[in-house]
C-alpha cells in the first residue's frame, strides 16, 4: 500500500511541478524580474540574491529572465518536434503494416539507412545546411526522430492486425480505413504515449545539444542549451550559470516522463489504475 501511495504522490508532484514550470515559461514576459538582455557589466557573474535570484551572467544579465525567456523556445521545439514526429511515425508505421509490399520495403531499407547514422549527425547535417534558427532545428529533430515511433507503430499493427476481431470486421467488409481507425488505432495509443514521453526528454536535451554547439537560438536570445555554453567558461567562478539550465532540461523530461508513464498505464490497464486510486481514497 505505501509504494503504490508513494507513486501516486510523485506523480502528483511532478505534474504540478511541469504545469508551474509550463505556466511560468509562457508568462516569462510578465514573471521575469529583469529584461533578458538587458546588460549590467557593473553587476557580472553576481551569485544569488534577492535582487538576482540565480545571479546574472558574465555580462550582467539576470540568469532567470534568460531561463524564463529561453524556456520558451526549448520547450516549444521539443513538443512540436514530439508531436511531427510522433504523427509522421505513426502513420508511416500502420501504413506499412496494413499495406504490406513496396511501402513495407521501403519502410525497411530507409529504417536500416537511419539507424546506421547517428542522429545527432544527422540532425548537425541539417541545421548545418539549412541554417541555424527555429526551423531548422525542428526539421532536423523531425527527419532524424520518426523512426522509433515507425518501428513501434508497425509492430503493434502488425499483432493487431492479426487479432480475430480484425479479421472479422475485413470478413463482414469493413473498410480498411474503417479498420485503421476503429479497431488499429485504439489500441496503438498507450504505447505511442509512453514513446512520446520518453522521445520529449531525449528531444529536449536534443535541442539543447544543439543550441550548445551554437546552432540554435543566436544572440542575443537564449534558450537553455545557448545559456549552457556561454556559463561553461565560468563554470568554477559562477556555477549557478551552469546548474540553472542543466536542472530545468532535467526536471522538465522527468516530470514529463513520470506523467507519460502514468497517462499510457491509464490507457492500457485504466480498472487496474482505478483500483489503485480507490485504495488510495
Amino acid at each position: 500500500m505505501a509504494p503504490l501511495r508513494n507513486r501516486s504522490a510523485i506523480d502528483a508532484a511532478a505534474a504540478v511541478i511541469l504545469i508551474l514550470i509550463v505556466a511560468a515559461v509562457a508568462a516569462a514576459p510578465w514573471l521575469a524580474p529583469f529584461p533578458p538582455d538587458d546588460q549590467n557589466l557593473a553587476a557580472r557573474l553576481t551569485p544569488p540574491s534577492p535582487t538576482h535570484w540565480l545571479g546574472t551572467d558574465h555580462l550582467g544579465r539576470d540568469t532567470l529572465s534568460r531561463l524564463l525567456d529561453g524556456g520558451r523556445f526549448s520547450l516549444v521545439v521539443a513538443a512540436l518536434a514530439t508531436v511531427l514526429t510522433g504523427i509522421i511515425g505513426l502513420v508511416i508505421g500502420v501504413l506499412s503494416a496494413r499495406r504490406k509490399g513496396w511501402l513495407d520495403e521501403l519502410f525497411t531499407r530507409t529504417n536500416d539507412v537511419l539507424l546506421a547514422l547517428p542522429e545527432m549527425v544527422v540532425a548537425l547535417f541539417i541545421v548545418a545546411a539549412m541554417g541555424t534558427g527555429f526551423t531548422s532545428l525542428l526539421v532536423a529533430l523531425t527527419v532524424t526522430g520518426w523512426t522509433p515511433f515507425a518501428r513501434l507503430a508497425r509492430t503493434l499493427a502488425y499483432d493487431v492486425s492479426a487479432r480475430g476481431f480484425v479479421e472479422a470486421a475485413r470478413v463482414v467488409g469493413c473498410s480498411p480505413w474503417f479498420i485503421i481507425f476503429r479497431h488499429i488505432l485504439p489500441h496503438l495509443a498507450a504505447p505511442m504515449v509512453g514513446q512520446a514521453t520518453l522521445r520529449f526528454g531525449q528531444l529536449l536535451i536534443a535541442v539543447g545539444a544543439l543550441s550548445y554547439l551554437g546552432l540554435g537560438v543566436q544572440p542575443p536570445q537564449s534558450d537553455w542549451g545557448s545559456m549552457l555554453a556561454a556559463a561553461q567558461p565560468y563554470a568554477e567562478r559562477a556555477p549557478w550559470g551552469i546548474v540553472a539550465p542543466g536542472l530545468a532540461v532535467f526536471v522538465v523530461a522527468l516530470c514529463v516522463t513520470l506523467i507519460g508513464q502514468r497517462a499510457s498505464r491509464r490507457a492500457s490497464d485504466p480498472v487496474d489504475v482505478l483500483v489503485e486510486e480507490g485504495q488510495h481514497a
